[in-house]
C-alpha cells in the first residue's frame, strides 16, 4: 500500500501511488511547532512558516507562487502545536518542479530583513484579528485552562511581545537548528513514480548530518477542581468552549474516543445537536471536537449560545456528557457512529491531498502509517463498554475547563454552580 524509505541522514519519505488520478499532493513536514518553543520565542515556528513563502535561494516570492499556481497547482502551509507543513497539490507532470520549490524554501529560505519586518506587521494584525473574533479567541482561553503556564496552553501564533522580539538572527538560528533531516518527513500521494520520488528527495536533501531530533516538554495534568474563565464582552451571543484533557494520539482507546465524539457532537445526528439545537433551540452552533498530541489530548465541546439561555444550555450539555459515563450508548447509535467514522475516512482518502496529510502526520508523529483496512479492523473491535470507559476516564468533574465570551459580568457564581456532570 505504501512505500516508506529512511535516508541515511534520518529524513523519512512516505508515498502512495494512486493510479486513477491526474494529481499529486506533496508535503514537507517538520517536527516543530508551538509546544517546542520557549516563552520568549513563542510564535517563531509560525513566523518562520510565513517567511518561507517570501523567497529562497533559487526562487523569489513571485516565482514560488507563479510556478505552482501558473500550472494549475495550489500551495499552502500551516503550523500547529507539534508540526509545520509546506504543501502542494499539482498536476502529476509537475511533481519534480514542486519538490524543487518546496525543498529550496525549506533548506535555503532567504529571510530578508525587509520581509521579516513586513511579515511581523502582518502577523501582529493576524493576532489582533483572532482576538476580535470571539469564536476563535474562546479556544485560546480554553487552552490556557487546559494546560496553564505550559507551551501547549499558549497560542501557536505567539504574543505581541514575543513576535515583536523575534529578529533575523533568531530566525536563522531556529531554522538551522530545527529544520534538519532527522526532523523532516516528505509525504506524497497521487499518480507518481515512487522510486523516482526517493531519488529526487535524496538529491535535494543530501545533508549527511542527522542532527538532533527536536524535543518537547511533556504536558502536566494535575487538575484538582473545575476551572472557569469568563471574558466579559458585549456580544450578540455567548461563545463557549468546554474542554477535558483526554487521550494521547496513539492511545489504545483512540477509536472509542472518536466514536464517542461522533455520537455526542460530530454531526447533525449527534446527541448534543439534537437535544440542544433541534429540540430546544438553545444554540445555533453546537458540536464536539478532539485534539490529539504525542502525550495528551483534549475532548472539546463548542457552542454559540443565546445570551439569555446560557445556564440552561450548559446544564443540558453537562447532563448529556454525564449520561455517557453511566449508561451504554444504544446499539443503533453505535452502528451509525462506526459507519460515519469509516465512511468519512473512506471519502477523504479519495483525495490525494487528504491522503498525503494522513500519511505525513502519521509518519511525523508516530513513525508508522495505518492502511484503511487496519483502521477498519481496529474500529470493528471497539465495544460499547469501551466508549463508557473513555467517558469515565475523560468526563470528570475535577477535569472540567470552561471558557465563555459574552455579556456575563454577573453570572460567574451561577455558572460555577453548574459545573457538575451528575
Amino acid at each position: 500500500m505504501y512505500k516508506k524509505t529512511s535516508l541515511n541522514n534520518g529524513l523519512r519519505i512516505i508515498s502512495k501511488r494512486i493510479n486513477n488520478v491526474q494529481s499529486v499532493s506533496l508535503g514537507i513536514w517538520i517536527n516543530i511547532g508551538g509546544r517546542y518553543e520557549s516563552t520568549a520565542q513563542k510564535g517563531i515556528s509560525h513566523f518562520l512558516e510565513h517567511l518561507l513563502f517570501k523567497g529562497s535561494r533559487k526562487y523569489s516570492c513571485r516565482q514560488i507562487k507563479e510556478q505552482i499556481e501558473g500550472v494549475g497547482g495550489a500551495l499552502n502551509g500551516f503550523t500547529s502545536e507539534e508540526l509545520t507543513c509546506y504543501l502542494v497539490k499539482i498536476p502529476q507532470r509537475y511533481l519534480a518542479q514542486a519538490l524543487d520549490i518546496l525543498s529550496d524554501m525549506v533548506i535555503h529560505p532567504s529571510l530578508k530583513e525587509q520581509d521579516i519586518q513586513k511579515e511581523k506587521t502582518v502577523i501582529l494584525e493576524e493576532l489582533k484579528m483572532y482576538r476580535d473574533l470571539p469564536q476563535s479567541y474562546v479556544y485560546e482561553l480554553l487552552d490556557e485552562l487546559l494546560w496553564p503556564q505550559q507551551a501547549l496552553g499558549a497560542p501557536v501564533i505567539g504574543t505581541v511581545e514575543s513576535v515583536k522580539s523575534i529578529n533575523r538572527k533568531i530566525l536563522k538560528a531556529f531554522q538551522s537548528a530545527h529544520y534538519t533531516p532527522a526532523n523532516i518527513v516528505v509525504s506524497a500521494a497521487g499518480f507518481l513514480d515512487q522510486e523516482r520520488l526517493v531519488q529526487k528527495v535524496e538529491t535535494h536533501f543530501f545533508q549527511k548530518s542527522r542532527a538532533q531530533v527536536n524535543a518537547y516538554v511533556l504536558a502536566k495534568e494535575s487538575q484538582k477542581q473545575p476551572r472557569l474563565k469568563i471574558f466579559a464582552k458585549n456580544t450578540e451571543q455567548t461563545h463557549m468552549a468546554l474542554g477535558f484533557c483526554s487521550l494521547k494520539r496513539d492511545h489504545h482507546l483512540k477509536h472509542a474516543q472518536a466514536l464517542l465524539h461522533i455520537i455526542l457532537g460530530a454531526n447533525m445526528s449527534s446527541r448534543l445537536f439534537n437535544e440542544v439545537r433541534e429540540k430546544r433551540g438553545l444554540a445555533y452552533e453546537i458540536g464536539t471536537g478532539l485534539k490529539r498530541y504525542h502525550d495528551t489530548g483534549a475532548f472539546l465541546v463548542h457552542a454559540g449560545i443565546d445570551n439569555h439561555k446560557v445556564e440552561n444550555c450548559l446544564g443540558l450539555i453537562f447532563q448529556e456528557l454525564g449520561k455517557t459515563r453511566k449508561t451504554l450508548v444504544r446499539g443503533d447509535e453505535f452502528r451509525r457512529a462506526k459507519e460515519f467514522y469509516l465512511g468519512q475516512l473512506s471519502l477523504a482518502l479519495e483525495d490525494t491531498m487528504e491522503y498525503m496529510l494522513w500519511m505525513g502526520e502519521s509518519i511525523a508523529c508516530l513513525n508508522k502509517v495505518y492502511t484503511f483496512a487496519d483502521v477498519v479492523k481496529e474500529v470493528n473491535k471497539v465495544s460499547l463498554e469501551d466508549l463508557r470507559i473513555v467517558a469515565q476516564q475523560v468526563f470528570k468533574n475535577e477535569g472540567i475547563n470552561l471558557a465563555l465570551i459574552g455579556p456575563l459580568e454577573k453570572s460567574e457564581k451561577k455558572i460555577n454552580a453548574l459545573l457538575d456532570l451528575g
